[in-house]
């Protein structure tokens, strides 16, 4: 069996039925750290990282792999975490592809930030005199 960050991310074009939670079940074995939610029709994982910068970077990371794949999470953003939620729309649920998108993800997450994904700092502020 191919691993699933291996797998298409085919955008959904719509007119199939959402996952079921029991449809679900084998996918989250292999995405362990996602969370599926009440409904079922989402998938939600928050990645702790050591300040604000690096979650920035990791959401900007996010962002590109979103548009190559043209399936786009959407993001929540603080200090020391981005926290990362799948669905599809166009079904009103959960499609092989958000599980796909969400193994890539955690790939990401697991090698080192890509120093370009890193915002600039800002000059120091000049004491006022």
């Amino acid at each position: 069996m191919v691993a699933l960050a291996q797998r298409p991310c085919n955008p959904c074009r719509g007119g199939v039925e959402p996952l079921t939670r029991e449809q679900c079940a084998p996918y989250l074995t292999e995405v362990p750290d996602w969370e599926l939610d009440a409904t079922a029709h989402r998938i939600t994982r928050r990645f702790l990282v050591r300040d604000y910068r690096t979650a920035l970077a990791f959401a900007n990371a996010v962002s590109a792999l979103a548009e190559e794949t043209w399936h786009h999470p959407e993001l929540t953003l603080g200090w020391g975490f981005c926290e990362v939620s799948l669905t599809t729309r166009k079904i009103g649920g959960l499609h092989e592809s958000d599980f796909v998108m969400a193994a890539r993800i955690d790939a990401l997450a697991s090698g080192p930030l890509d120093s370009a994904w890193l915002p600039p700092l800002p000059p120091p502020k000049r004491a006022k005199r």
